[in-house]
């Protein structure tokens, strides 16, 4: 009976796509991939290290997997396994530790998985990261309808409250051939909606020649009946020439997620973004413009030290101004390691989670109008698989979320919906028949 092995993943779409890839190796070693809740011979788990919550989050699941079976062997690997190996071989019941590097290279380190009384750590040096490219594809488990493909990986940028660069090292793109070659795979497969992903994806170039927007004209010209969803993409490089192929393709989803961080001038300098809130209103303005409908998504990060009432309402006005679908919104916690870790004017924890909720209802209130604003509209929709009490649900392209008695025969394929009424989750919306991207 062939042994078992279960995934966790914590963190950004990437990680997932990785997962996925470290789950291939096991496949091909013979093992048999089970649900993380199921009893398991050895448990992976991918790590995140953005935000505190993300740590205390691996030490809860290594604990989950050995309640399940205290047998197990544990590997932890992922951005927190770089940044804090000592931290996590101290856990109980860890075996083994592998950086940003080596997660990709399980079967080359690890001859077996007897577990021992020590777990071993196995992490290359910061500076050795940027040496490596793990390529990575994975389909979405929830809807089997997208899936991420991994086209960079690291970051030249010094952000002050980012560990990123550091967890995986400089920005480094993979070869457009073999791009294009597991993007046609993908197709093949029957994914509809390919999520081009990355550490910092628009940063993706490639001996110097052939950067991220001579990339997706590759891309669009592909054979297929497809999508491409950006995942998300810094404003300083979502450059006119990516807007316009947006506005121009059928095959590239009316949506762009480009993080803001704040809204204030002097936050942002603090923060050392490569772009002022000027240049980001002007963005915002020039896709509006150019693309009436697209779905606009906003990262923004609240009690960054130093930044006081008013720089706080300076963010809260300049987003209730722009056109713009949704937030993501992230309250601050200090990163080790990080210059903003040591800057002065630290905020109170609980005003940085009033902060928070504050941006949360106004995202809601954005996503609101925004939904509001489609009503009627005929819009191109892929319905996921999954039988939801009778219903099927699936996004736009210009990701708003529908939903429709289900029909099998519309499942994973470019259905044309009207869009009726709102819910305030989701739309329900009326077929109107089939669409094609070929």
């Amino acid at each position: 009976m062939a042994e078992k092995v279960a995934f966790y993943t914590l963190g950004c779409k990437l990680n997932f796509a990785e997962t996925s890839a470290i789950g291939r190796q096991f496949k091909d070693q013979g093992f048999k991939i089970t649900d993380f809740e199921n009893p398991a011979d050895v448990y992976v788990i991918n790590t995140c290290t953005v935000t505190e919550n993300a740590e205390k989050d691996c030490r809860k699941i290594v604990r989950r997997a050995l309640r399940t079976n205290p047998a197990a062997y544990v590997i932890v690997t992922g951005c927190y396994a770089q940044l804090r190996p000592e931290q996590i071989s101290s856990i109980q019941g860890v075996d083994a530790v592998l950086g940003s590097a080596e997660k990709f290279r399980v079967f080359d380190i690890l001859n077996n998985f007897e577990k021992k009384e020590l777990s071993c750590i196995f992490v290359s040096p910061d500076g050795q990261l940027t040496e490596s490219f793990g390529p990575a594809y994975s389909s979405d488990a929830d809807s089997r309808t997208r899936a991420f493909l991994k086209i960079q990986d690291g970051c030249d940028y010094k952000c002050s409250f980012c560990t990123i660069p550091k967890a995986r090292g400089g920005s480094r793109s993979q070869n457009p051939d073999e791009i294009i070659s597991n993007f046609n795979q993908l197709v093949a497969n029957g994914y509809k909606e390919i999520v081009l992903t990355g550490v910092n994806t628009g940063d993706y170039l490639w001996n110097n020649n052939i950067d991220f927007y001579q990339l997706l004209q590759m891309l669009v010209k592909q054979e297929g009946d497809f999508r491409i969803r950006i995942s998300s993409i810094e404003p300083n490089l979502l450059i006119k020439e990516i807007i316009e192929l947006t506005a121009m393709s059928e095959k590239m989803c009316k949506h762009f997620h480009i993080p803001l961080q704040s809204g204030s001038p002097d936050i942002l300098r603090l923060m050392q973004r490569r772009y002022t809130a000027a240049d980001y209103k002007n963005l915002i303005n020039m896709i509006a413009e150019k693309i009436p409908g697209c779905g606009i998504g906003v990262d923004v990060i609240t009690g960054f030290p130093g930044e006081t009432e008013e720089h706080f309402m300076e963010t809260h006005n300049f987003l209730l101004n722009l056109p713009v679908s949704y937030l993501h919104v992230f309250t601050y916690s200090e990163r080790p390691d990080t210059k903003a870790a040591s800057m002065e004017g630290h905020i109170a924890v609980e005003t940085r989670r009033l902060r928070t909720n504050i941006l949360r209802n106004l995202s809601e209130k954005k996503r609101a109008a925004f939904y509001a604003s489609m009503q009627g509209e005929e819009v191109e929709v892929i319905f996921e698989h999954e039988n939801d009490n009778g219903l099927m649900k699936g996004f736009t392209s210009n990701y708003i979320r529908v939903e429709h008695p289900y029909q099998e025969e519309f499942v994973n394929k470019m259905a044309a919906v009207r869009l009726e009424t709102f819910n305030g989750i989701t739309f329900k919306g009326s077929i109107i028949g089939y669409l094609a991207t070929a």
